[in-house]
């Protein structure tokens, strides 16, 4: 089994990830998940363990589905993302919740700035990570993605991925 990830680690992790989603290497992004993978948004004003099987959620894929919004989103025809939009994801706040084997929990606050079309969109919350230390470095089993706003306004959508 590889040594357990430092703090140091799981947040050169987080921030190398967030830096491949501001570069659109969506591909490289998604080969950081694990092939049993879910990527969840649940709606605003929702609690940290809601499930998607009995609540709305913005986005809930497992890893096929979030393989094939990835390839949607690297096409012309996704027009709400065509241009692509440029954005900024910072991460901070990184804490190691619990470490349960190779499994680690891991939670941190985000603030992604979205620009597009002379628009400046900002989306605010807090990444819960469920990381696998596997010997090829840490993947992602699920990320979930809880925005502290009251709704989507002014944005209205999320057409990036957060």
């Amino acid at each position: 089994m590889p040594a357990t990830p430092t703090r140091n680690d799981v947040e050169e992790f987080l921030y190398r990830e967030a830096a491949l989603l501001d570069d659109w290497k969506l591909n490289d992004w998604l080969a950081l998940f694990t092939d049993d993978a879910r990527y969840d948004v649940p709606t605003t004003g929702q609690p940290a363990d809601v499930s998607h099987q009995t609540h709305l959620f913005f986005i809930a894929d497992d890893r096929f589905r979030l393989g094939e919004r990835v390839a949607r989103l690297g096409k012309r025809g996704a027009h709400a993302e065509f241009p692509r939009s440029r954005t900024r994801h910072m991460v901070t706040n990184v804490l190691i919740d619990a470490v349960d084997g190779d499994a680690l929990a891991v939670s941190a606050a985000f603030s992604v700035h979205r620009f597009k079309d002379g628009n400046a969109d900002h989306y605010v919350g807090r990444y819960l990570y469920r990381l696998l230390n596997t010997d090829a470095g840490l993947r992602i089993r699920s990320k979930r993605c809880l925005l502290d706003m009251d709704g989507l306004r002014p944005q209205g959508r999320i057409s990036i991925l957060l």
